[in-house]
């Protein structure tokens, strides 16, 4: 096995992941977590494990017959059953012996897989979400502090990035439908899945394993194992298969309460004690460092923890990709751009902070939030510019805020159609989809 010796920044992340499992996965009933494992399974408390995998992200919704929108769609290589069976390390077959894996069906190499710390579930998801009014959530939560926004009809959503740093997954229902909340912070991907496959449906916790220092999921019933950043499944009985990815985005609390005020923000009575509100990676996501636990190449066209706003096209069978960094998109507020014939709008708006920054959230660097639409409203394309730090659309002079609402104007009232897409880091991104087209300014 190859060894290194990790820079001190990483042996403090380390630390930080070590700390979500053992100082603080004692739950407020006073055992060690919950025992969560699948029907059959070991419990949470087995020992760690190790894999890492390939990925991607199933198809959200078409806006017309030729062009799907989706976070991120598989490289065919993702969904083929790759030959050879188990190839499981002895180090890997040591942590995994309990598991009921099919470990012989995979769409990746299994040495891409490596152990996080924290055993599967040692990061314990959450399972019986409570939630509170937006006036109860005020108490304990900073208007700058971001929150994945996930709208279901009339049924609005924020999940606190202080809360799912310590806990990555959340099973909940909204709007009727189950949904899988997910936040990676070693990668900065948040990303929202439909937790149905086929006419099941899933549970899903940590497997404590990264590929690509990405989050590695797996779910209860086949405990199959699943990439966060790419929705799809890797290993196990659904190798191959995909999640259906749904549209969310991560603003201010703030952003979230002014747009819903009615909405519900995930409660912080988890069942488990935590600081809620502070950050165990404190300095993560300073753009000159390294990613941790990542051993692939860094693509060299930006820094590898830039954030970028990642959006991936499949017109007409052709994948297009395409990441808009952070630092662009908020100098300009408003990006308007033409992909593969494809209008696209991407909105930034000062006032959220950074979760992996300083020690307390709240402290954290104002880095924004995003949102990307289709810039069409009763067929016709909108122009959109940027007026004394307004969105403003120059046909109609209709000011929109970062949900892509309408919120004075002519055009008051009126919804663009959300663009599912992710405010990931750069290296892992990258990583996944490696024929990405990186803006460099056009249009807008």
């Amino acid at each position: 096995m190859r060894s290194f010796t990790l820079p001190r920044k990483h042996s403090v992340i380390l630390a930080a992941a070590l700390l979500l499992f053992i100082g603080v996965s004692t739950a407020l009933s006073g055992s060690s977590d919950k025992d969560k494992s699948a029907k059959g399974a070991p419990s949470s408390r087995e020992a760690p494990s190790s894999i890492e995998a390939t990925s991607s992200i199933e198809v959200s919704r078409a806006s017309d017959a030729d062009v799907i929108i989706t976070q991120a769609q598989s490289t065919e290589s993702d969904s083929q059953i790759l030959p050879g069976g188990d190839t499981r390390s002895s180090r890997l077959k040591a942590i995994t012996e309990r598991w009921n894996t099919n470990w012989e069906r995979r769409t990746i190499e299994l040495y891409e897989l490596r152990h996080g710390g924290p055993p599967r579930d040692g990061i314990p998801p959450i399972d019986d979400p409570a939630h509170v009014s937006a006036d109860e959530a005020e108490a304990w939560l900073e208007g700058n502090e971001p929150v994945v926004a996930f709208i279901r009809g009339t049924d609005a959503r924020a999940y606190p990035l202080q809360i799912l740093i310590w806990h990555e997954i959340v099973n909940d229902r909204v709007g009727g439908d189950p949904v899988l909340i997910t936040f990676c912070p070693l990668c900065n991907s948040s990303i929202v899945f439909d937790r149905r496959v086929g006419d099941q449906v899933y549970e899903f916790g940590t497997s404590g394993l990264l590929r690509n220092s990405d989050l590695v999921m797996y779910d209860r019933t086949t405990e199959s194992l699943w990439q966060q950043l790419t929705g799809t499944g890797i290993v196990g009985e659904h190798a191959g298969d995909r999640l259906t990815f749904l549209p969310s985005s991560i603003v201010s609390f703030d952003d979230f309460r002014e747009a819903y005020p009615d909405g519900k923000i995930l409660s912080r009575e988890t069942g488990y004690s935590r600081t809620y509100g502070w950050n165990p990676y404190v300095g993560y996501d300073r753009i000159g460092d390294s990613p941790f636990l990542f051993t692939g190449e860094i693509d060299g066209r930006l820094t590898a923890m830039e954030r970028v706003v990642a959006v991936t096209l499949n017109i007409k069978g052709r994948e297009v990709n395409v990441a808009y960094p952070f630092t662009t998109l908020a100098s300009k507020q408003v990006i308007n751009d033409v992909q593969s014939g494809v209008h696209l709008v991407a909105f930034h708006e000062e006032g959220t902070s950074s979760a992996l920054d300083s020690q307390k959230i709240s402290d954290g660097r104002d880095i924004g939030a995003t949102g990307v639409f289709r810039p069409e409203v009763n067929g016709e394309v909108l122009f959109f510019t940027a007026k004394n730090r307004e969105i403003v659309d120059e046909n109609t002079g209709s000011t929109w805020d970062i949900f892509g609402r309408a919120v004075n104007g002519p055009l008051r009232g009126a919804q663009l159609e959300p663009v599912i897409h992710g405010d990931h880091f750069w290296f892992a991104w990258a990583a996944f989809k490696p024929d990405t087209i990186v803006y460099r300014g056009g249009i807008a």
